[in-house]
């Protein structure tokens, strides 16, 4: 039997007004049942795809959100390319001075020197941004060159084409003419040789095979994994904290923001709600009694299960290969509540606004990576990163550059970066760092201290702050 085109319209729109009333009595907000797709929304492309999903399906997670915000082929911003430095929307450690990729480079060669000058090392890479790191530290390892020489491969983890090309060209990689003639997307690096080194790109850590000691670096990359945002209620529930459509109209993007993917002023797109009971989400990530028991309630907790499910990676892959790791990052050793957050053009931004447009981050928690890896691996740290550059040397290196330019104002620039790197205002202090070792070493990292004879005697209990 045939059924009239119009019937079966306005049984879709019942079923998804029946859907989205359901939806949103679960999460304890009004239902607001205009606020459908529609042709003449002015919203970006990603924005749009983000609010169907929503009228669809119901408030998502901010991890989802995260995650389409970010590395979603319709505009997410790391497929942009060009977001990193003065031009871009922030500006990250290596790309201040090459004293910060020289003196991780020394890192590793020093406790090279202490793990019996390994013969066959790879260097591995999470989240390579530009790739101005790894090439500091390339060019810095050729000073020593039997540490040089065990370089097997460089392998780089980045899932964005636009910044593997750029990384290819930072590196100073040759096309291979295997990948022009044999891969379908010949303009986006996999293998390459730069630098004397056999580079690989993948698109996630699983892609990457070990046949030697890795020498793993993850700078500025768990602050951009997605993380989950929980409110600790009565009767021990997690209520988790989700993404909606906002009530109000959208944001009206004219020709002008559109162009640079700007929003229009004061209009916000999507907003937070709270479900009413725990969530499957809560259920499954809030279990851990140990961790659990710490909160009161009313404290709200970030949580970033892919960061523990790449940390569980990166320890086992070290202990298993005999090999040594940094994670450098932002954030604090213990867990906090409310450091979601939008980065548009060196300034802090709403991150509910025009998603794409802005990088999306959350401050790191040491303690949390700690404790998915202490079965796996020895974590030392985290420290201070003014401590840790102070320790392996940046101002005998600073002293050395200055004194190789008669250049009033090119030394000044190199004092400034020095002080930007290591000042606790900037960012000496909200830097970490944190070494990570086999779990059978016996090496204690430079320049981490061991723990005291208190610390050895007592249960860890990682510190909450509310």
């Amino acid at each position: 039997m045939m059924i009239p085109r119009a019937l079966v319209a306005r049984g879709s729109r019942c079923f998804r007004e029946s859907a989205v009333c359901t939806m949103r009595r679960l999460y304890g907000t009004k239902p607001d049942l205009n606020v459908g797709s529609s042709p003449d929304t002015d919203l970006t492309r990603l924005g749009q795809h983000i609010r169907d999903i929503i009228v669809a399906t119901g408030p998502i997670s901010v991890s989802k959100y995260m995650q389409l915000a970010l590395t979603s082929p319709i505009g997410g911003y790391y497929t942009r390319g060009q977001v990193f430095g003065s031009s871009g929307d922030f500006i990250t450690s290596p790309e201040i001075s090459q004293m910060y990729g020289e003196l991780l480079a020394i890192w590793f060669v020093l406790h090279w020197e202490q793990t019996g000058r390994l013969s066959r090392t790879s260097f591995v890479e999470l989240g390579p941004g530009r790739g101005t790191l790894m090439s500091d530290m390339l060019r810095a390892s050729r000073k020593f060159p039997e540490f040089f020489a065990s370089i097997h491969k460089v392998h780089m983890v980045e899932r964005s084409p636009e910044l593997r090309k750029v990384q290819h060209d930072v590196l100073g990689c040759e096309w291979e003419k295997t990948e022009r003639e044999e891969d379908a997307q010949a303009d986006t690096p996999k293998t390459s040789v730069g630098r004397g080194v056999r580079v690989e790109w993948h698109d996630s850590v699983e892609q990457v095979q070990m046949d030697g000691a890795p020498l793993v670096v993850a700078h500025e990359f768990f602050d951009a994994l997605p993380v989950h945002k929980f409110e600790r209620g009565a009767n021990n529930a997690w209520h988790e904290i989700l993404i909606d459509v906002a009530e109000s109209k959208p944001a009206v993007l004219t020709p002008k923001y559109m162009g640079s993917l700007q929003p229009a002023p004061s209009t916000q797109q999507f907003k937070y709600v709270r479900t009413r009971g725990n969530s499957a989400s809560a259920a499954m990530i809030m279990r851990d009694a140990r961790v659990v028991a710490q909160f009161e309630q009313g404290d709200k907790v970030e949580v970033a299960p892919e960061g523990a499910r790449i940390m569980a990676w990166l320890a086992k892959l070290i202990s298993e290969h005999g090999g040594l790791g940094l994670v450098i990052d932002y954030g604090q050793d213990w867990t906090q509540g409310d450091t979601f957050r939008g980065i548009r053009k060196h300034k802090f931004a709403d991150p509910l606004s025009c998603p794409g447009s802005m990088d999306l981050t959350a401050d790191v928690d040491f303690s949390y990576l700690r404790f998915v890896a202490r079965d796996l691996a020895q974590c030392h740290g985290p420290i201070e990163q003014g401590t840790f550059l102070h320790a392996l040397g940046i101002q005998a290196r600073l002293q050395q550059l200055v004194n190789s330019t008669n250049d009033p104002k090119v030394q000044q620039d190199l004092v400034d970066c020095y002080k930007r790197l290591t000042d606790p205002q900037s960012m000496g202090r909200v830097y970490k760092v944190m070494a990570v070792l086999p779990k059978s070493s016996t090496c204690m990292p430079v320049p981490f201290a061991p723990p005291t004879k208190d610390e050895l005697n007592k249960i860890k209990v990682e510190k909450i702050v509310k």
